[in-house]
């Protein structure tokens, strides 16, 4: 299978989404926009993988000249119709719901570092979140959430943040959580973003580096490889039917 990652950003790195990925053989093409690399103009993989960033989707060329937010939801939008996975993680997540007739708005609390997710009931019904427990903990570091569009359905909230997983299609997946977290993903996201760890009464939800650090993402990973596990799956079932 063909995946296409587009990074906005080298320390919003892909994490567990690439090892799983390689794992299972699967051929990747990271689209690095920070280098300079630029978007495909039509579908070219079976599965469209949207990263993280400081941006958002509101976010101007002026702002920032390698990232066009329009161009990037009317990629979304033909993954979409031609039936093909599409997973948006935080920025990525809220370019979905643009893409998709939702607005992205600020999240309740910022939240950085181990969140407590709990899957909603329609989560808990979800096929591919059937490994997971009802709760669980994930990476964070937002502090906004993607819009919620026509017939769009909320999978897992937190404390925090009440939109943590959405669906968006059958396909079509955001997290605003980050179950890809790793030490070294952990590790570069605190190093080029220390003023997102100061800790106040308005921002309960900040994890400390050394808590961060020193946590074991093995089972956070676990869950994500198995929903990837399911989709996949199901995908390529269609696929072969469908041939």
């Amino acid at each position: 299978m063909q995946i296409e990652i587009i990074q906005h950003e080298s320390y919003e790195a892909p994490g567990e989404y690439l090892l799983w990925a390689k794992r299972n053989h699967h051929e990747v093409e990271i689209i690095k926009l920070y280098q300079g690399d630029t978007l495909p103009k039509d579908v070219t993989s079976d599965f469209l993988l949207v990263l993280g960033g400081p941006q958002s989707p509101s976010t101007t060329k002026e702002e920032c000249p390698y990232f066009d937010s329009e161009k990037e939801i009317s990629l979304i939008q033909k993954y979409e119709k031609e039936k093909k996975i599409v997973i948006g993680v935080c920025l990525g997540a809220q370019l979905m719901g643009e893409a998709f007739g939702g607005r992205f708005e600020h999240s309740p609390y910022k939240e950085v570092g181990l969140t407590k997710m709990e899957l909603t009931k329609e989560g808990r019904e979800d096929i591919n979140f059937s490994s997971f427990p009802s709760t669980f903990l994930s990476g964070s570091w937002h502090s906004d959430m993607p819009g919620l569009a026509k017939d769009s359905v909320v999978l897992a909230k937190s404390d925090g943040c009440p939109r943590e997983i959405i669906r968006y299609g059958e396909y079509a997946y955001g997290f605003q959580c980050h179950l890809e977290f790793n030490p070294l993903v952990v590790k570069g996201l605190i190093q080029n973003n220390p003023s997102d760890l100061i800790q106040n009464k308005e921002n309960p939800y900040i994890s400390s580096p050394e808590e961060m650090l020193r946590f074991s993402y093995a089972s956070m990973n676990g869950y994500l490889d198995s929903f990837l596990d399911s989709i996949t799956k199901r995908y390529q079932s269609l696929k072969l039917r469908n041939n």
